[in-house]
């Protein structure tokens, strides 16, 4: 379960504000000019992929999006600052997320200062734009099992997963929403009420019955936790808002490395960019990824350090 944890919380840190679908447009240098400041009023989102506030509005922007994008008169965007610093820096960005609004014709943005859920986002644009868009229905991430599809859910011996076994009005969708961008991790139920012979063969005596399926274990081990949001972690580093914890994100082979890395003086990192160099060739999976963008980044950093040293 250990390497199960450190696999996922790896995949959560890198790619969990990214991972959704972009309905808001994406601005860069060469198109902000093209699509800001035109026939049509713009909110902005300028953020970066690490940081947690960010995180936590991604799928609340992305509703806000999907809304309005079949509205001529609005546009709703986002500039990622770690990619365009200048950009950013143009508008006085200094914490991450921030959010403008654009009047039409004009490239003079006004702070967003209200809270940042879709249905405030929504109520502020609807009032500066004078439209009346509805929000649209949050997607369910919860997959739907049948007789015909259990086994191939449940049995997939590279999925981690969470089944609930329930009759219609005991749906457990926040789980779902909590851990929707951990491609490691499946939550589904099965309507007892339409497949009842399923009950027989997963020795179900309840409602609801919840059985985690892990990777190492397709016999099923019975979830007996208060039925809360809080007592459900699939093994991984997600509060029950599903943003990161502490401890995500933390392999330990090279946690110690990098710690090192950032102690040493500038005639050491060297040595130990070759250190990292071989503890990356050794990892496999998301853990892989993550380690390329360790390496990257200290690379850039000392490079950057010896630039500095030598001016």
């Amino acid at each position: 379960m250990a390497r199960s944890q450190v696999l996922i919380a790896l995949a959560i840190t890198l790619f969990a504000a990214l991972a959704i679908a972009d309905n808001a447009v994406v601005l860069t240098p060469e198109n902000f000019d093209e699509e800001v400041g035109q026939d049509r009023y713009a909110l902005v989102e300028f953020f970066t992929p690490w940081c947690g506030h960010c995180q936590k509005l991604a799928p609340d922007y992305e509703r806000l999006a999907s809304s309005f994008k079949k509205t001529d008169t609005v546009l709703i965007a986002k500039v990622d600052c770690t990619e365009y610093y200048d950009l950013c820096a143009k508008y006085d960005v200094t914490g991450y997320p921030t959010i403008h609004w654009f009047p039409k014709g004009s490239m003079r943005p006004r702070k967003y200062e209200g809270i940042r859920t879709a249905d405030d986002l929504a109520d502020f644009v609807n009032a500066e734009a004078d439209t009346n868009v509805k929000l649209a229905f949050a997607p369910s991430y919860v997959v739907v099992l049948t007789s015909e599809t259990l086994d191939q859910v449940v049995y997939d011996e590279t999925k981690d997963v969470l089944v609930e076994f329930y009759t219609p009005w005991l749906i457990y969708e926040k789980v779902a929403s909590a851990f929707k961008l951990d491609k490691h991790i499946v939550i589904a139920n099965v309507d007892i009420d339409q497949h009842k012979d399923l009950s027989e063969k997963y020795g179900v005596k309840k409602i609801p019955t919840i059985k985690f399926f892990s990777k190492e274990n397709k016999e099923g081990e019975l979830f007996e936790g208060e039925k809360e949001i809080d007592d459900v972690k699939c093994g991984t580093s997600r509060d029950s808002e599903g943003q990161l914890t502490s401890e995500a994100g933390i392999i330990e082979s090279l946690d110690e490395v990098v710690k090192e890395f950032v102690a040493a003086t500038n005639d050491e990192k060297n040595n130990i960019l070759t250190k990292i160099e071989h503890q990356v060739s050794k990892l496999t999976g998301p853990a892989a990824r993550y380690g390329k963008d360790v390496r990257k980044s200290s690379k850039e950093y000392h490079e950057k350090r010896c630039w500095l040293h030598q001016d």
